[in-house]
């Protein structure tokens, strides 16, 4: 479950409650499409349109694989290749909201100190040595990104009754 905490005034503190927020705001974000999305017809969530990924469901997918992968790299763990996804629209929004729930919550056992250690990660797309809170800011501004072409994509199918999902609207009305 996702925690609740108070926002240190200043210091080093400030940097952790600021991730731990962000975390809680983007389980939040994902929670709050997700409920929106369930109210659509599943066979618009597979209908394919221009976009980077062809189908709300597939970018729900590549949301997904990338928060297990930023997951690991934050538990400092080897990551699993990506795994293939050919279950329902329905069944990757269940595994999603798990999968943020599982990211805001380890983000929340973190300690300031932990937030703020370098993790050198090297891959075939990149390598790069920053403080773990930059790659929170990663992970989830990359979701950020894509549950705004899900909106898109929702919008080229008709649906124009979009949540509002922004990070000052959680934390003003949200929380």
């Amino acid at each position: 479950m996702v925690q609740e905490f108070t926002t240190p005034a200043t210091g080093q503190a400030s940097i952790a409650a600021a991730m731990k927020n962000y975390a809680n705001y983007n389980f939040w974000a994902v929670s709050t499409l997700v409920k929106w999305l369930k109210t659509k017809p599943a066979e618009l969530l597979d209908q394919e349109v221009a976009s980077s990924f062809p189908s709300i469901k597939l970018t729900l997918v590549h949301i997904w694989q990338t928060q297990v992968y930023w997951l690991a790299m934050l538990k400092r763990e080897e990551p699993a290749a990506p795994q293939e996804f050919t279950g329902t629209a329905t069944a990757i929004m269940d595994i999603l909201i798990d999968n943020s729930e599982e990211l805001a919550d380890y983000i929340s056992t973190m300690s300031a100190t932990q937030i703020e250690d370098k993790t050198l990660i090297v891959n075939p797309w990149f390598e790069c040595d920053f403080q773990n809170f930059e790659y929170i800011i990663q992970v989830i501004n990359h979701g950020t990104y894509h549950r705004g072409q899900v909106i898109t994509i929702g919008r080229q199918l008709g649906f124009t009754d979009a949540p509002m999902t922004d990070y000052n609207f959680y934390n003003v009305y949200g929380k």
